[in-house]
């Protein structure tokens, strides 16, 4: 039976020699989705409505090459010595973690030209970021990557999945945890607590550091089960740089939490 299952076909349409792949589709979904909720938000916060547009168009190619560069520093052993295969990114190998560092810092940069406050652009963007990411993640699916290791097709059969998803992860004769999934879930989950939380009206900057801290979490332990992670020796990069980052989002909390412009709120209209 298990030789008759076909995965899904990562093409998902063709212009003449053009071929569309899912994974493109997916991702530039979750990014249009993702951008039109910052927009309504930042209006309603007292942004101008071309802020996020603006800052989308420097933050998405930025974040692309760095997340590029991130995944080639640690693949270097293998692109040392195929060097025309560096710019091929069709061909996979982005990391989530670098494009988060080139967004952010495109951000800070672009708050600061503006003469808007760093924090509350970040905050009225988590949401969307990890609502981004959630569904993204069906790009992996499409194109069978970020699994995690093998496991029984009874296994996948016990989580009540549903059978396009069971089917999809059956690759080249084995079945494999369907990690893309326990991440997207995560982050959706994620998303609608970021939702509840700014209605609580927290100090300016801690609902981003709560996106952080509760994304670096879930990432943390999901990527103990893959089998394509980004290594330095025996250890597993996205885990170092989780821990990093959620003892630095703490550290920010509990200094921002000790000074005067923390008293500043979410729900706050001014701008600076």
């Amino acid at each position: 039976m298990n030789e008759t299952i076909q995965p899904l076909n990562p093409i998902a349409f063709t212009l003449g020699p053009i071929s569309v792949h899912w994974y493109g589709v997916i991702i530039g979904s979750g990014l249009a989705l993702a951008l039109y909720l910052a927009i309504r938000e930042g209006n309603k916060r007292g942004l101008d409505k071309d802020t996020f547009a603006d800052l989308m168009l420097w933050a998405i190619p930025i974040a692309i090459i760095s997340a590029r560069i991130y995944y080639v520093i640690f693949e270097w052993n293998y692109y040392v010595k195929h060097p025309a295969d560096i710019p091929q990114i069709w061909n996979g190998g982005i990391a989530i973690h670098g494009a988060l560092i080139g967004s952010v810092l495109t951000a800070y940069v672009f708050a600061k030209k503006r003469g808007i406050s760093f924090w509350k652009i970040a905050d009225i963007a988590a949401p969307s970021i990890i609502l981004g990411q959630a569904i993204g993640r069906w790009g992996n699916f499409m194109n069978q990557e970020a699994h995690g290791g093998e496991v029984t097709r009874s296994f996948l059969e016990n989580l009540h999945l549903p059978q396009f998803i069971i089917d999809q992860m059956y690759i080249n004769g084995t079945y494999y945890h369907p990690t893309f999934l326990y991440e997207s879930l995560w982050d959706f989950a994620g998303f609608f607590l970021l939702i509840f939380l700014r209605r609580v009206n927290f100090r300016r900057g801690e609902l981003f550091l709560t996106y952080v801290i509760w994304y670096s979490v879930g990432r943390f332990f999901i990527e103990g089960l893959r089998t394509d992670s980004l290594m330095i020796g025996s250890l597993r990069m996205a885990q170092m740089i989780s821990i990093a980052l959620v003892i630095g989002a703490l550290a920010i909390l509990i200094y921002r939490r000790t000074k005067p412009i923390s008293e500043q709120r979410y729900l706050d209209q001014e701008n600076l």
